[in-house]
């Protein structure tokens, strides 16, 4: 394809600057970098970028002010921040939704879960529309069990499906209400219909009316993404629909710039990884279209071309540190593609390259707070910019790596100051250290901190902050880390390349010669795309093979056709099939590429050999006698990029020259630190660390122990040397105090990780109902990560209980079982795995790590182990005080058999009725906890055991410190002796609550005259209350602070005997758990007068049979609060489960959701009004047994903090 004697250029257009890598005739490079937003220079960076190379290298003037002629141009490519930035900003077109009649507010509730679990005001971005056309349209899906007689005319969709068409589009009340949205100037229109992807008929009608009235863009989901699952769908539809037009207006204005514009081929990076012509370029496929880029440029250079002497190549971690961010990828011979992510608050289903982004860049904010060194996540942007840009900006990572000499102003341009004439500001810079340093000192009571020694603390806190989203998606994915090769990129990650692959045990650092531009060079590399892609609904099976081969080839002949017209040659062109596959009743689909076909497989290949494979490596098991499902069928396309080799170095026959030396501060002090200009540098040299390699786009830190070396092409590689531990001892040290609570909650984190990873129920592995934690050797919490809140104090009270009740009889290879009230547990659903850490030497166990799940189905009077009007806790399933789930290392799969079907023993109840699952996801709680065990282990290996146990207190000091400093600012403005609230359940049950609090922090929470015990169960343990309190002081606590029983140290429980949160041992109990503790958080709050009421309980539905069961917590409105109101149709306080898509509840389960939305006006007036509740109506298909626990429906309403009521609707269910 290529043409002989012109010019290609490579444009990455950033949020803040605009990188080119150029190929000019004759082999020539050129790299240029300019400001992306200049407007007093240029209008447009890229085809400024152009004409400053073509002006030059051709020798003949060119006029800003004049279209550039297009006759020397072969291609332009083009990644960039357009829709990202339009996304971010909410500075998309003006946008309008139509969707199926009563799901209006399906898109605002989304999945129901808040961001953030102890953020009060739940803050959520906006939606991407303005307005809301209801289309009148239904179809359902057919099921072959359903009893309702109907009789609408059957569709088959695309996946085979057969579909009833209730209700046909109503065109005419269309029309009238795409009128009105027309009238408000609003011209872009997203489509989202439920069942549409098999089914798109209605929406073509209604895209085909639209366009008729005037609509300028209109997005169809079933064109966009025709994937299973509205609410994503949804979200990605209207992406496309609010980011498409942006990016025709700027392709528009860009071209606008050339003459001859039908001879100009311009490619734009797809968030695939792969490009497309400037007419495809559509917004839902856009949003990475920067990053991607970098991560081709690191895959083709720091994987293919591997410098590895002959050896098996080893997988990359990208590794792309910015000035706001750090975006972190993992490549291993092929790109790993996920189908749907969060950016900037919005799902978007579509073909992305998998890239985590974590908060912390060269422009993270630095600041000291309750004891710790926190690195952002607010980052000082480009402008003002870190204090050193000398525009009165905050301390940052960069000034850390200034002030400790790795930055040296006089290799910088000046551009800084006001007037951007000035160089970095060194003193600034050092003025705000030494502020930051004294208050440093003074909070730890007078410690000799250098400032210094605290810009590195800052340093390698940051440090520790990347590290995480790489853990995740190494160890997190069952990856080892250390056997990976760093690659790293971006403006900033050179100086941190070497900490960050110490920190890991990566010993090998890969830095491409064009690192500060990679995301431009790797548009050279990268393949120009076409996908083509439909749903599917077939079992991968022998009878189903032939069809899935005829779709693949259809779908690969579209995408040759396609590539063909483009200019590419049939040999140029190579096409990948995938299927997108998932076990039955289950809703994990993996997107596979087939391995070598048998005569068991399709002729494209064996995907089941392939799926089977993935699923172990993601999940750690597979399940060998359930059916596969075929999700979709997709055929990528590939216009092989270019194949060049960049020019090779002149190979050193001297050693480097180092063009200065200076000193740079390291664990220590000042080291000598030579300085080498990398483009005086050449094949062969090798440079030992401490040095700093400089060119025009980075600075790379070599640090001490490690070595450098230019590889043939001027690449540079750095021999990492092994981690060196500073003397950590087992005094407070404010920096390792950081450093620790990063690792103590990372062991939590990704002990959840596993646990969603290997378990197999709806309710953990989807729904995300589970909590995992780390627990001192007594039992007391030390850190717990934020899954589920009514977990959150809860478990340490089983934890303290099972070593109480067990004594001595704790062994290595025993993990142990629980779930009764009186041992620490919440409700009996809710199952704890304890298992104890031990460690060489140690006779007695040095942690313990646990989990909490929640099972769908333990037995009991009614299916879902949630009965409404149990007055026993026989009747709600299985009861385990104590049992050793595992003994010695051996799964007591019997033992556990016998204890499920134990229900079975009592009048009216049955044992479990899916003992398969409760078996696989006590596995999966079982190697959450090993993985948790190893982490433990390898922390405690680095620092030693009496290191790590005492920074295990020094943590929980530092949250009881800040609940004592909270609780001291209430003191001082309390009114009276003490604090007091009073609710009541429906029935009529008090909840009384006092609180006193001491001058030094410390308070009382009395609970007297609280209402005596209840015969239903509404009665509350005791975990579920401490829980509560521990949620609500974290809350009340402005900051971040880490989550252990510190915080509970300084309150006093007082709960009466025999009071409804004092229930005796065969008290029924699984409504005190999901609806009582709703109203101990309102109760609390009520008496600091925090904020309104929210909707007090959690909506529990659970429906079923003997052959299946379903159970879901329906969103509520949360309360209002002084400068916010308050969240509508959101999961609030002690719980955030998921809700199940419709399209997936309908698909799965034999019901009908007639409409789901808020339920206007129920929240409650005011100054700043309380959020709406929603309406939830369902129709089951045949008889199915329903149970319902829920609150606020009697004479007690939730109150307003200016004693204004707010009302929350019920979930109404219809059974047929």
């Amino acid at each position: 394809m290529a043409a002989s004697g012109k010019f290609r250029f490579c444009i990455d257009r950033g949020g803040t600057f605009t990188d080119v890598y150029a190929q000019c005739p004759g082999g020539k490079v050129r790299v240029l970098k300019l400001l992306s937003e200049d407007p007093s220079s240029y209008p447009d960076a890229p085809r400024e970028a152009i004409r400053r190379i073509l002006e030059q290298e051709l020798g003949a003037p060119m006029p800003a002010n004049e279209p550039l002629s297009c006759s020397a141009i072969q291609w332009i490519r083009m990644g960039t921040t357009v829709a990202t930035n339009a996304l971010l900003e909410r500075k998309g077109e003006r946008t309008a939704l139509a969707i199926t009649r009563g799901f209006r507010d399906l898109l605002y509730i989304g999945n129901q879960s808040r961001p953030d679990l102890f953020d009060l005001t739940v803050s959520m971005p906006e939606t991407l529309y303005e307005r809301v056309v209801e289309v009148k349209e239904r179809v359902v899906l057919c099921q072959g069990d359903c009893q309702l007689g109907l009789s609408h005319p059957v569709v088959v969709g695309s996946t085979g499906e057969e579909l009833y068409e209730v209700e046909p589009v109503d065109v005419a009340s269309l029309r009238q209400d795409l009128a009105a949205v027309l009238a408000l100037g609003i011209r872009s229109l997203a489509v989202v219909l439920l069942h549409s992807y098999t089914f798109p008929a209605h929406e073509q009608v209604v895209g085909e009316v639209a366009r008729e009235m005037g609509f300028t863009h209109v997005s169809l989901s079933s064109q966009v993404m025709p994937m299973v699952r509205a609410v994503p769908r949804g979200f990605t539809v209207c992406a496309d629909a609010y980011l498409t037009p942006c990016i025709k207006k700027y392709v528009a204005g860009f071209t606008s710039g050339f003459k001859d514009k039908e001879h100009l081929k311009v490619l734009f990076m797809q968030s695939d990884g792969g490009l497309t012509p400037m007419n495809r370029f559509v917004g839902s496929r856009a949003i990475l279209s920067g990053p991607a880029g970098g991560v081709v440029g690191y895959a083709v250079t720091a994987y293919h071309h591997q410098l590895c002497g002959g050896c098996q190549r080893l997988p990359v971690i990208g590794f792309d540190m910015g000035g706001t961010s750090t975006d972190v990828s993992r490549y291993t011979g092929e790109y790993e593609h996920i189908f749907e992510s969060t950016v900037a608050g919005v799902v978007i289903q579509s073909p992305q390259l998998d890239i985590s982004t974590v908060a912390a860049g060269g422009g993270s904010m630095l600041c000291f707070r309750a004891g710790l060194f926190v690195v952002g996540p607010e980052s000082a942007g480009a402008n003002p910019g870190p204090a050193c840009y000398s525009k009165g900006g905050p301390l940052t990572v960069t000034d850390a790596n200034l002030c400790l000499g790795r930055l040296l102003p006089s290799y910088f341009p000046k551009i800084f100051g006001p007037n951007e004439d000035q160089p970095l500001n060194e003193p600034a810079m050092l003025l705000g250290f030494q502020r930051l340093t004294d208050k440093v000192n003074e909070a730890l009571g007078g410690e000799g901190l250098s400032v210094q020694e605290v810009a590195l603390g800052y340093v390698r806190v940051a440090v520790e902050s990347m590290c995480k989203p790489i853990r995740a998606i190494t160890q997190g994915k069952g990856h080892d880390t250390s056997s990976h090769v760093l690659a790293c990129f971006g403006g900033a990650g050179g100086q941190h390349a070497c900490a960050v692959a110490k920190a890991l045990g990566i010993s090998t650092v890969y830095i491409h010669r064009y690192s500060g531009i990679l995301s431009a060079y790797g548009l050279a590399l990268a393949d120009v795309v076409h996908e083509a892609q439909e749903p599917c609904a077939v079992h991968y099976e022998d009878s189903t093979f032939q069809y899935l081969d005829e779709r693949l080839d259809v779908l690969s002949r579209e995408c040759v056709d396609e590539l063909e017209k483009q200019g590419f040659k049939r040999d140029e062109i190579t096409t990948q099939p995938y299927l997108h596959l998932r076990y039955d009743k289950t809703d994990c689909p993996i997107m596979c590429a087939p391995l070598k076909a048998t005569e068991n497989s399709c002729r494209h290949g064996d995907f089941k050999a392939s799926f089977t494979q993935h699923y172990h490596c993601e999940f750690g098991f597979t399940i060998p006698n359930r059916a596969i499902v075929v999700d979709d069928v997709r055929v990528r396309g590939l216009g092989r990029g270019l194949s060049f080799q960049p020019h090779p170095l002149q190979e050193a026959n001297a050693p480097p020259v180092v063009d200065t030396v200076t000193q740079c501060y390291f664990e220590g002090g000042y080291v000598e630190t030579s300085v080498y200009l990398q483009e005086q540098l050449c094949y062969g040299h090798r440079m030992e660390g401490p040095c700093i390699l400089i060119d025009t786009n980075s600075t790379i830190l070599v640090e001490p122990g490690c070595v450098a070396s230019i590889s043939k092409h001027g690449d540079v590689l750095i021999e990492v040397g092994s981690e060196s531990i500073p003397c950590v001892g087992t005094g407070l040290d404010a920096i390792h105090l950081s450093i620790f609570s990063h690792r103590f909650m990372s062991i939590a984190e990704q002990m959840g990780r596993v646990l969603q990873r290997t378990s197999i129920s709806t309710n953990i592995k989807e729904r995300l109902d589970f909590s995992c934690a780390l627990f001192g050797p007594t039992g007391g919490l030390v850190a717990n990560a934020p899954h589920i809140p009514v977990h959150l104090g809860a478990m340490q009270e089983a934890v303290k209980f099972q070593i109480q009740y067990l004594g001595g009889d704790v062994r290595e290879g025993d993990v142990i079982l629980s779930n009764h009230p009186s041992a620490g547990g919440s409700h009996l659903p809710d199952l704890t795995v304890i298992t104890p850490v031990f460690y060489p030497e140690q006779e007695k166990p040095v942690f313990f790590v646990a989990n909490r799940g929640h099972h769908a189905e333990i037995g009991g009077i009614s299916p879902g182990s949630m009965p409404p009007f149990s007055k026993y806790l026989w009747q709600e399933g299985m009861c385990v005080k104590s049992f050793k789930l595992v003994q010695n290392g051996v799964f007591q799969e019997e033992g556990l058999v016998r204890l499920l079907e134990s229900p079975g023993t009592q009048p009216g109840s049955s044992g479990s009725r899916n003992i398969r699952d409760n078996i696989s996801d006590l596995r999966a709680q079982v190697a959450a906890n090993q993985k948790g065990i190893h982490l433990v282990r390898e922390l405690i290996d680095v620092y030693s055991l009496p290191v790590v146990q005492a920074y295990m207190a020094y943590i929980q000091e530092n949250a009881e410190g800040a609940v004592r400093d909270m609780l001291k600012e209430v003191s001082q403005s309390m009114q009276g002796p003490s604090l007091s609230a009073l609710e009541h359940l429906d029935d009529g049950t008090a909840i009384q609550l006092s609180i006193s609090i001491t001058s030094q922090g410390e308070a009382t929470f009395d609970f007297s005259g609280t209402g005596r015990l209840v015969a239903g169960n509404l009665n509350a343990p005791r975990a579920v209350t401490l829980s509560a309190i521990l949620y609500c002081l974290r809350c009340m606590v402005a900051h971040d602070v880490p989550l252990n029983q510190g915080c509970l140290k300084p309150v006093k429980v007082v709960i009466p005997e025999g009071s409804v949160l004092d229930p005796r041992e065969d008290s029924a109990v699984v409504g005190g758990n999901v609806l009582t503790c709703q109203r101990l958080v309102d109760v609390v709050f009520k008496a600091f007068a925090v904020c309104a009421a929210s909707q007090g309980c959690m909506n529990n539905t659970v429906f079923g049979d003997e052959s299946m069961g379903y159970y879901e917590t329906v969103a509520g409105g949360a309360g209002a609060g002084p400068g916010w109101h308050g969240r509508s149709g959101v999961h609030t306080h002690m719980t955030n489960t998921r809700i199940t898509d419709p399209e997936i509840l309908e698909r799965r389960y034999p019901v009908v959701l007639k409409q789901f939305h808020l339920n206007r006006g129920t929240g409650g007036l005011g100054l700043y009004c309380g959020g709406d509740g929603v309406l939830r109506e369902m129709l089951f298909r045949r008889p199915l047994t329903l149970s319902v626990l829920t609150e606020r429906r009697g004479p007690y309403k939730p109150y307003g903090l200016e004693g204004v009521c707010q009302w929350s609707a019920q979930c109404v269910c219809t059974v047929h």
